[in-house]
């Protein structure tokens, strides 16, 4: 049996080896420090055993992936079995890894709060401390149902139930007590190989989510190789919590979720929307810039259109049930592209047409539930940096390389400049030949590596319809958000009969590129919040300049200011209150307001005026005209 390493190395051994067997044949040291392997790319116990050729590598701590495993293990063995210690009445439902951690789901009539935190983790510490091996049993359908039937591990045996699978059911025992769980692995060999980790929250969570079911208590946690890792992290999140959106937003007065009109609805108060319009009016000069016409299209369409797109097969459970007019079926629109489709379809497009490049701030609506909500981060109604290229296939590269150039200038705009791309090629079920997945793939590697974009594979992680490109925006505290995609599509175009006249006279499909390079208006307002602290840069913040008299005696000359500042297009606000000045500062230093312009009897005199900065720095005395140069010069850089 022949076994294919990472260096492309090949090692002859019998079939039924372990892959601990093989990391032992590479070296002793490599295997003790291995927890898990990838078998062609799926990740496998070390104790599991390979029957046939293959390609595989060994997992250690120091990988993402050994970080996953960990994390999966200390939710599964360690916090799970925690809960049954303290909470033996607790029954258990799933404990999966989620970015930076994990969580584990159980029901239980004991109330749990954030002060039983503690006492969890202590329980946690003492099972780590025992160093417990792990070890994995296979069971079919009928035997893995009966085993947590004994144990009235209820939501377990729904899971089993409700599995496709007839045998191979993976049972995970802690060799020091009775304790099991259902997982798919892979687990840790060994307690012994946990790091450091954290309790950080708990929760309610309905079972599947779904809100008709049981509520569940949640509990999250941290898991880090160490303890300055996990230090780091909990500072990021003090971090981060300090610039939550969602405090920074009510406490600047950009916007709000009105619960009285259903969760999950953003309304704009007026300086959000001021920031808002400054995004929007980029964005729009930008994309004209660029060679893109922009589009305005319905928030409704008929039931039959979204199933000619193939959205009521694949996407029905996120989208809005249909509403009934005239006999006819509409819905609300969950994306904008069958309407770019319907406007390119309107009449017979030549090949001389090609590229067609059709941009859309477009809202849209999905069924997001209750529980998923946050913020401007998850809302059930938002505003797509939508935009659609319609081209034929020797025109892919061009349009993918000058789409990531704008994308990245975009985002650059916004003090973006540290990314994280990743090309997901051809999944195993998909449309269109697979010399047209080639070709386009080979296109979309080209384009970025003209680009010097180093960029992350993922192998079968494309969509059906076509390859694509993901960009990650790294933010001011180190933290990844997913903001735009690049997919190509040979879907649509064929299930719409999109066709173009080439110049041999025949008809063709032209290709369709969807991109997104913000994201939605919404939740990039709010990476935006977050990243800056609220402390927005002079082009985007909603009050750029505030005029304030030391007193009544200055209200003429402040006006006049105030009116000079206006005149130029500037976004300023004027405090004419009988404050003392040290309080208005103060409190235009907390609305965060970038520059503030203070007045008193000598700057009347002289006609100048004295700048202080949102940082409090005081930048002296200057003309009006000298400010004004100060500014357009900052907004223009």
């Amino acid at each position: 049996m022949k076994i294919t390493l990472p260096d492309e190395s090949i090692k002859e051994l019998p079939k039924g080896v372990t892959g601990l067997d093989v990391a032992e044949s590479i070296g002793p040291g490599l295997a003790k420090s291995a927890i898990a392997v990838s078998i062609d790319g799926i990740q496998k116990d070390l104790s599991d055993p390979i029957n046939s050729d293959c390609s595989l590598s060994v997992i250690t701590l120091d990988s993402e992936e050994g970080l996953e495993i960990m994390r999966h293990t200390i939710a599964a063995q360690v916090l799970a079995l925690a809960i049954k210690n303290i909470y033996p009445d607790a029954k258990l439902a799933i404990g999966p890894t989620i970015e930076n951690g994990f969580y584990y789901d159980f029901l239980t009539e004991n109330t749990i709060s954030t002060e039983d935190l503690p006492k969890i983790e202590k329980e946690m510490k003492k099972i780590i401390a025992g160093k417990s091996e792990i070890k994995k049993s296979f069971h079919n359908k009928k035997d893995a149902t009966g085993i947590f039937k004994k144990i009235s591990e209820n939501y377990k045996v729904e899971i089993i139930k409700e599995s496709d699978q007839i045998d191979e059911f993976q049972i995970y025992k802690n060799l020091d007590t009775d304790f099991i769980d259902l997982c798919r692995g892979p687990h840790l060999p060994s307690l012994s190989q946990i790091g450091v980790f954290k309790l950080t929250k708990v929760s309610g969570a309905y079972w599947k989510g779904d809100s008709s079911n049981e509520m569940l208590t949640r509990i999250y946690g941290t898991a880090w190789r160490n303890k300055k890792e996990l230090d780091e992290y909990l500072t990021q999140l003090e971090e981060a919590e300090k610039r939550d959106h969602r405090r920074i937003g009510k406490d600047l007065d950009l916007f709000s979720i009105q619960e009285d009109a259903g969760g999950g609805l953003v309304f704009w108060h007026p300086k959000g929307s001021r920031i808002r319009s400054q995004i929007e009016q980029y964005w729009k000069t930008e994309h004209e810039k660029g060679g893109y016409e922009i589009l305005y299209t319905p928030h409704i369409a008929l039931d039959t259109l979204w199933q000619t797109s193939g959205h009521t097969d694949f996407y029905e459970e996120s989208m809005y049930t249909p509403i009934e007019d005239e006999n006819q079926s509409y819905r609300l629109k969950p994306m904008n592209c069958p309407f770019h489709v319907l406007i390119y379809k309107d009449k017979l497009r030549s090949y001389r047409d090609l590229p067609i490049r059709w941009a859309e701030l477009g809202t849209v609506y999905r069924h997001e539930m209750t529980g998923a909500l946050h913020g401007l981060m998850r809302v059930r109604g938002f505003t797509q940096d939508d935009a659609h290229i319609f081209c034929s296939e020797d025109q892919i590269e061009s349009e993918i390389s000058e789409i990531l150039e704008l994308a990245i200038n975009m985002l650059n705009k916004f003090t973006f400049t540290e990314f994280e791309i990743h090309l997901a090629t051809r999944p195993e079920k998909y449309v269109g030949s697979e010399a047209i997945w080639d070709k386009a793939t080979a296109a979309l590697i080209k384009a970025l590596e003209e680009k010097n974009l180093s960029y992350e594979l993922d192998a079968g992680g494309g969509a059906f319809y076509g390859p694509k490109i993901d960009i990650k925006i790294k933010d001011a505290i180190g933290r990844l958000w997913q903001c735009s995609t690049i997919q190509l599509d040979f879907n649509l175009p064929e299930r719409f009969d999109m066709r173009y006249v080439g110049s041999d006279g025949k008809k063709y499909h032209p290709i369709m590129i969807h991109r997104a390079l913000l994201g939605s208006v919404e939740r990039f307002f709010g990476i935006l919040v977050e990243h800056f602290a609220g402390k927005f840069p002079l082009w985007l913040a909603p009050v750029q300049v505030c005029v304030m008299p030391i007193n009544q005696k200055q209200h003429d000359y402040a006006d006049s200011v105030y009116k000079i500042l206006k005149k130029n297009g500037l976004r300023v606000e004027i405090d004419l209150r009988n404050e003392k000045i040290g309080s208005k500062i103060r409190d235009h230093t907390l609305n965060k307001v970038p520059y503030m312009i203070v007045l008193g009897d000598r700057e009347v005199c002289d006609e100048e005026i004295t700048i202080r900065t949102q940082k409090g720095e005081d930048l002296g005395n200057m003309k009006v005209e000298s400010f004004l140069k100060k500014l357009s010069e900052e907004i223009s850089n």
